[in-house]
């Protein structure tokens, strides 16, 4: 088996295939991994000859396609070609959308369409960093969600690539006979997930709508083994009212956003399968999986995967006790390489080896990890901690409440109070007393936001998080 990690990742994956079993499943067609080079092939070829596009350093390649076959083709495309895979979400507005093009001073851009890939060459000068970042040889720059702040531009070698994708099989444990069900935005999950898929060997199922009955046929007609997907599609799943116990499923994985006791306890009752969560953070990849401890504690994201150190720190840089709130500090392969704007290796951003995630969390005696939150979102309210994460859990559980968002505001005594803005279901209607009073009866006081606004919609990042400032 080829194991150089400084081989094209796109050359490895079909180094180590069976050219006549299945890769990829949608609308009912099956392209094995024979027919999937050909076309990777094709489109590497293609882009070779397209103007700007050059091979004496590494371009930097924009792809705005909608999921599916082609987004794959055209990805492993770029990277097979020799170019570095810029991700254009759909969602993006305008102003964003040049914002990537500038930051990442692309040379190009495919914009996937039913009727082929068109090309658009952009005239964008080189980036500072140039010799810097060409070394690297890079595959992606993937952009965060920015929740808390702009986003710095994730640069991920070929090499790096897959150290993280064999480090994060050693949980996920995916193989030849695996068909994953895939139901996530590929401009935002691609690499610790398809990537890792063919390069296991498995076959990867495109599902094309979310709603439970079309998913579950997929699932049954395509004999499905794995899903990936957020709580909301399992959500949708859970609430299934069909009789199919989807048999062949033996592992459900959930990310992207928090999971909920409600929805994991309704996903395991309706399928006698436990949602294991998943912390994947794109600086580093899936150091962390609940594969344990799914059944007791689903709302764990898991104990570290076996090539990942993990420990919680206070402000003073010191281990904290078990069930104490402390950062999480993650070691360990596949880590990226550097940040894009500004420029910043990995060695400069570590500490002895160490990545500072921003995330607050708490261990048990298990050593299962639960996260509390976001250092950036923390309130300081009187000197007490709160985080928003835990106040919007609990103003989301009532039955009129679809969505929130609790932020800090300025106070002359307290510092910072929290306040709420909420959108409620359709249909319903709900006094701010009556929401404040809810959530005295279960966090202390101050917790509970001194004010309600009632909104129609909150501002949102591109892969759907709540936007902090």
């Amino acid at each position: 088996m080829y194991e150089d990690g400084d081989v094209n990742i796109v050359d490895q994956i079909f180094l180590r295939a069976s050219a006549d079993r299945p890769a990829l499943v949608a609308d009912g067609v099956t392209l094995t991994f024979g027919e999937l080079l050909e076309r990777v092939s094709a489109a590497a070829a293609w882009l070779d000859r397209c103007k700007g596009f050059r091979r004496d350093g590494v371009s930097r390649v924009g792809l705005a396609c909608g999921n599916g076959v082609d987004y794959i083709v055209l990805a492993l495309g770029i990277l097979k070609a020799g170019g570095c895979l810029v991700p254009l979400a759909e969602e993006l507005t305008e102003v964003e959308r040049r914002e990537i093009v500038t930051k990442t001073a692309l040379c190009g851009m495919i914009i996937g369409r039913p009727s082929g890939a068109e090309w658009v060459c952009l005239e964008t000068p080189e980036l500072e960093n140039e010799a810097e970042f060409s070394a690297l040889d890079p595959a992606f720059i993937r952009f965060s969600s920015g929740t808390t702040g702009a986003s710095k531009g994730v640069v991920l070698s070929h090499a790096k690539l897959r150290e993280r994708i064999v480090a994060a099989n050693a949980a996920l444990e995916i193989g030849p006979g695996d068909r994953v069900l895939w139901m996530l935005p590929m401009a935002h999950h691609f690499a610790v997930s398809i990537v890792l898929y063919l390069y296991h060997g498995a076959c990867t199922v495109i599902g094309s709508s979310h709603l439970a009955e079309q998913v579950l046929e997929t699932a049954r007609a395509t004999r499905a083994t794995v899903i990936y997907g957020a709580p909301f599609h399992h959500s949708l799943l859970a609430a299934d009212q069909g009789g199919y116990a989807w048999p062949d499923l033996r592992l459900a994985v959930t990310t992207a956003a928090p999971l909920t006791a409600e929805i994991a306890n309704g996903f395991r009752k309706r399928f006698g399968k436990p949602l294991v969560q998943g912390l994947g953070i794109i600086e580093i990849g899936l150091p962390l999986m609940n594969t344990g401890g799914a059944g007791d504690s689903p709302t764990a994201v898991g104990r570290p995967l076996p090539a990942f150190d993990v420990e919680l720190r206070n402000e003073e840089g010191l281990p904290v006790a078990v069930g104490c709130v402390g950062e999480l500090w993650i070691k360990g392969p596949g880590m990226f390489d550097a940040y894009l704007f500004p420029w910043q290796t990995i060695d400069e951003i570590c500490v002895d080896g160490w990545f500072a995630t921003g995330d607050l969390a708490v261990t048990d005696a298990a050593g299962r990890v639960y996260l509390r939150g976001r250092k950036k979102s923390v309130l300081n309210v009187s000197g007490m901690k709160v985080f928003p994460e835990e106040v919007e859990s609990v103003i989301e559980r009532h039955p009129s409440v679809r969505r929130c968002r609790v932020i800090g505001v300025p106070h002359a005594v307290l510092g910072t109070v929290p306040t709420a803005e909420v959108i409620l279901q359709g249909g319903e209607s709900l006094a701010a007393r009556e929401l404040i009073e809810w959530c005295r009866e279960i966090l202390s006081i101050y917790k509970v936001p001194v004010r309600v606004k009632f909104v129609e919609q909150l501002p949102m990042t591109a892969s759907g998080k709540i936007r902090r400032i």
